[in-house]
């Protein structure tokens, strides 16, 4: 099953998060299949590609909690 869900990046105590398209049984720096975005939370910026994470949403994939709650704001 695919999942679209965060993959942590950036320094130490500075993180910066990706929006990824990946499989669920990968771990979270594992390959991805395709980059959909990021996500600054020091900063609370953010972009998203809205084309890919409607391809992937209509392929079959689900969103996480957080990415949920992350493109819902």
């Amino acid at each position: 099953m695919i999942k679209i869900r965060l993959s942590r990046g950036g320094r130490k105590k500075s993180p910066v998060y990706r929006i990824v398209a990946i499989e669920q049984s990968r771990k979270r720096e594992g390959k991805a299949l395709d980059i959909i975005g990021y996500w600054n939370p020091t900063t609370n910026s953010k972009k998203i590609n809205k084309e890919k994470l409607s391809y992937w949403i209509s392929r079959g994939a689900q969103k996480t909690k957080v990415v949920n709650k992350l493109l819902s704001e």
